[in-house]
Order: C-alpha cells, then structure tokens, then sequence
C-alpha cells in the first residue's frame, strides 16, 4: 500500500516506477499533455517494435546510443537516464544499443569505433542535434554530464546533422514492406504445403481402387472358371 502526503487537491498521480504527480490545471489540453506524456516508459528501448510508437511523438528524442544494453555499466546509465526523464516530461529519452541494433545505430554515425556512450537529441526523422562539448559519456559522474547534455541542448549549444540513408517515416514503411512480403512468402508455402498434402492424400485411394476393381476381376474369372470346369 502506497501513503502519499497530499497537500494540494484536487491532482492526479500516475503510478509506475517512478510516480508522476499533476497539480493541473485540469482543463482538456493540460490533462492531455500530462496523459500523453506519461504514455511511454519513462526511458524507451528501441527496436522494431517500439520505433513505430515514435511515429506520432511531437516530443524531441533524447537517443543515448551504448555498446552493449545488457552490460552492468550501461543498465546503471538507463538508471540515471530515467531520473533525468521524470525531470524533463517534454522530452522523450530512449537507448539502443550497437550490438542489439547496428544499422539503426549506424544512422547516426555510432558504431563499434565510436566513443560510446553517445548522446543526440533527435526530432524523429531526418534530423538530430549533438550538444557541443558533451558529444559522448566517460565512465565517471554521467549523471553531471547528462545534465549538462540538456543544459548546452536548452541553450543551443548544439550542432545539426541528418540521419545517414533513408529518413525515419522511410524506414518506418520499409519494416512494413518486409513484414508483407513475409506474410505473403508464408502464404504462398501454406498454400502449395496443402495441395503437396492433397496430392499425397489421393495417390492411396487411386490405388486402392485399382486394388478393388483387380480383386473383382480375379473373383469374377475365378467363379467362371469353377463353372466351366464343374461342367466338364
């Protein structure tokens, strides 16, 4: 059971990790950011899934690309990149990393020979901002250094680039055309599985019949020639 000290009503609080708490104004566009905002986790993973709820953010990205997501130094940077989003609701803050996504990290000029972990603030699709003199993490004090990262972007201090190959909504339609030409490959291998099962489903009672109409025949010559020979 959760206790909270309220001093102020009426608000509304969201539960989740970390709570968020609104005071208001409780008028439709207000309560509607608060909702909107509070949507997403507070710090998204990127992949093919999550990619595509970025497709109608109107909130700038904050993109934090690691080395490796799974590694201890990189979970304890999500940890602080989730106390710097609670603080910054109108931003969104996300990772990936290179060994679990390469070519999307590729797009923004991180890679295996790139200092990690790297910083941009991204609008989405075809553009994406670097804070001048905090381009990339070091090891020690990242939770300082993100809040300077916001401070030098909130201020301007930054330097603007365009995503390397096709734009965001481009890749967006790309994953959705790989994903219909898998849909219809395996359409197409059901189909042609099931007529390969019905073919082989009829070639036995083909020879069955034959077998039938053999053991007929045989009968039918064999009483004649009873017949016949009763007869002599």
């Amino acid at each position: 059971m959760c206790l909270f000290l309220v001093q102020i009503l009426p608000l509304m609080i969201l539960l989740k990790q970390l709570q968020s708490v609104f005071y208001g104004p409780f008028e439709d566009s207000f309560l509607g950011d608060f909702v909107k905002q509070n949507l997403l986790p507070l710090v998204v993973p990127l992949n093919h899934e999550t990619l595509k709820l970025l497709k109608d953010e109107e909130r700038k990205v904050v993109l934090t690309i690691l080395n490796d997501e799974d590694e201890d130094q990189s979970q304890n940077l999500i940890k602080l990149l989730k106390a710097a989003a609670s603080a910054n609701p109108d931003l969104v803050f996300s990772y990936v990393g290179v060994e679990q996504w390469e070519d999307f990290a590729d797009k923004f000029e991180a890679n295996q020979k790139t200092k990690l972990p790297k910083m941009i603030v991204w609008n989405g699709n075809e553009e994406y901002f670097s804070v001048i003199g905090v381009e990339s993490l070091d090891a020690e004090d990242q939770g300082t250094q993100i809040s300077r990262f916001l401070e030098g972007y909130r201020e301007g201090r930054t330097e603007r680039k365009t995503v390397k190959g096709p734009s965001f909504m481009d890749f967006i339609h790309s994953l959705v055309g790989i994903r219909t030409v898998y849909i219809l490959v395996f359409i197409v291998a059901m189909m042609m599985l099931i007529q390969s099962i019905g073919k082989e489903d009829d070639m036995p009672r083909v020879g069955s019949q034959d077998a039938v109409d053999h053991a007929g025949s045989s009968e039918a010559e064999s009483s004649r020639y009873g017949l016949e020979k009763k007869e002599d």
